[in-house]
């Protein structure tokens, strides 16, 4: 409740959909879409880590492509697709990328995790339409590699770490994460 006299605080409709579920939100327009998506819809995989976009423990898929959702207000959003890591699973199949994390337990407290996961999962399909990364090596990109294509093949830990460099993991399960993203990259 606003306190008397205190200047009336702008609010939007945003519309989004959310995990396929086309949902429309009245939101403060300074609201996050971390915020939007934890605060306002109880969906709270994606973690605020640093506030600034630094750590990756945001990281969702909007448009399916790969943003720290602290960074973005929600209202610039409006009309997009987003996808959590609540929303990667197909029913009660989880994503490859996820069962990868399980199999190789490529977690330790967890609290990074949904954001390696959803960053793995763009950015898998990142190179698979054929976008190269900096420690892609030149002999690896095939003269019909251009966007759309796909990816150079295999993948190896130095370009998966440079691929995943925007997620930190606290606890350092960097190795498993690496073989759980190199495992869904083969499946």
């Amino acid at each position: 409740m606003p306190e008397p006299g205190a200047p009336e605080v702008p609010v939007s409709l945003v519309s989004l959909r959310v995990n396929g579920t086309r949902l429309s939100l009245r939101l403060d327009n300074r609201t996050t879409l971390l915020d939007a998506l934890r605060e306002h819809l109880d969906l709270v995989g994606a973690k605020k880590g640093c506030d600034h976009g630094q750590c990756g423990a945001c990281t969702v898929l909007v448009g399916g492509r790969r943003a720290n959702s602290c960074l973005l207000l929600a209202v610039a959003c409006d009309g997009s697709d987003v996808t959590t890591v609540e929303g990667l699973a197909e029913g009660e199949r989880l994503h490859p990328v996820q069962e990868a994390f399980v199999a190789h337990d490529a977690l330790q407290c967890g609290y990074c995790t949904p954001g390696q996961i959803c960053s793995a999962v763009g950015m898998l399909a990142e190179a698979a339409e054929g976008h190269p990364s900096y420690a892609t090596a030149p002999d690896r990109l095939a003269a019909d590699s251009s966007p759309g294509r796909g990816a150079p093949e295999p993948f190896d830990a130095l370009e998966i770490r440079e691929r995943m460099s925007g997620n930190l993991c606290r606890c350092g399960a960097y190795p498993n994460i690496v073989d759980a993203i190199a495992e869904a990259a083969r499946s």
